[in-house]
């Protein structure tokens, strides 16, 4: 088991305690055990013991570099669902044995037009992630949720409805949000006919929102064995979009369509399904740029847009929604021994549709 240090001074840091994690030394290192520093609370800090976190792509992404912004050593893991252990003197919203989840972020500068409008995940200072950033208190990178514990400030803090199970909640805290937050900012309602792009960790979350958001469903997949499960988790209809006599039937008929794939792929295939004035918004982060044919956008006036994860004020009314509406992720539960391999399965697309850790193995 490797040790993890951070340079910050001394002189600034507040005290630590050591917390056992998992963490990659390089680009090409597997994951293996770790212990790391988090701090002591502080007055505004809530503590954390993690009980799941959920095992998103991007942590692949990060893990091997492939966005080339990784932070080593790097421990993953922005789906965190856990009980709180300790509190600052200030906190005011969460006490011992609270039930809390943590995602993407865990600071921002609090201060410029995005942060002002609940917007925390475009600070344009760049908000703090919860792993592979700079530590503005500790200093060396944030480490994430692949440990047994975490310190974050009270207002990064969500809680978790207590009707939700929490294992299956945790992919909600990126999968979930990232998911949501496009669909309700282009008001994705009845009446609208919206397709969903890709059945995986994202897709599959896509899918039951845009359903309970009242629109017709239409769920795009390569893979005919996942048509039924496309169904089963609220699409109206499933297109194999291998399938070119299928996919001419469906175009211009799209008033929103939810791009959710992460692999490279034809993006100007979809874009020809939007009819006039509709809109294809890009989720997944494939490694390489997508090449847009200018034509597909002219002709008719058709909108092609990105969108990130959701604020913290968001992200909490996602939680509260699914709560309502008895919405989680679909979940492979795994012991955190078995991270590599589930990164293995992650890749071949052996998962339906989120792997989430049991951090109780990491105790044990």
């Amino acid at each position: 088991m490797s040790t993890v240090t951070t340079p910050a001074s001394e002189a600034v840091r507040p005290p630590v305690r050591s917390a056992r994690a998992w963490a990659a030394a390089s680009p090409t290192s597997p994951l293996a055990p770790a212990t790391i520093d988090r701090r002591e609370p502080l007055d505004d800090d809530v503590v954390i013991d993690i009980l799941y976190c959920g095992v998103c792509h991007s942590d692949l992404h990060q893990v091997r570099n492939e966005w080339n912004n990784s932070m080593y050593p790097i421990v993953p893991g922005h789906e965190i669902v856990g009980r709180v252990s300790r509190v600052g003197s200030r906190v005011t919203k969460f006490r011992e044995g609270d039930m809390a989840a943590v995602g993407c972020m865990v600071d921002s500068c609090g201060h410029c037009a995005p942060c002002g409008a609940g917007l925390e995940q475009y600070c344009t200072s760049g908000p703090t992630f919860t792993y592979s950033s700079p530590d503005p208190i500790l200093g060396g990178p944030t480490f994430g949720g692949y440990s047994e514990s975490i310190t974050v400030k009270e207002s990064f803090v969500l809680k978790v409805p207590g009707s939700l199970d929490p294992a299956a909640t945790a992919p909600l805290l990126c999968a979930g949000i990232t998911t949501y937050s496009p669909l309700r900012h282009w008001k994705v309602g009845p009446g609208q006919r919206v397709g969903i792009v890709g059945l995986g960790g994202l897709g599959h979350m896509g899918v039951k929102f845009a359903r309970a958001f009242g629109a017709h469903v239409v769920l795009f997949t390569t893979s005919p064995d996942k048509v039924q499960d496309g169904l089963r988790l609220g699409a109206h209809e499933v297109v194999v979009s291998r399938d070119a006599e299928a996919m001419k039937a469906q175009a211009a008929s799209f008033d929103f369509i939810l791009d959710a794939v992460a692999a490279d792929h034809d993006i100007n295939a979809y874009l020809q399904l939007l009819r006039l004035d509709g809109t294809l918004v890009l989720v997944g982060a494939p490694e390489h740029p997508l090449p847009v044919n200018a034509f597909s956008l002219l002709l008719p006036r058709r909108n092609f847009a990105g969108s990130g994860i959701g604020g913290i004020k968001e992200t909490q009314e996602m939680l509260d929604f699914c709560a309502g509406h008895g919405i989680v992720s679909d979940i492979e539960l795994i012991r955190m021994e078995r991270i590599n391999e589930a990164y293995e399965r992650m890749l071949r697309g052996d998962v339906r549709y989120r792997f989430v850790i049991d951090m109780a193995s990491l105790r044990a």
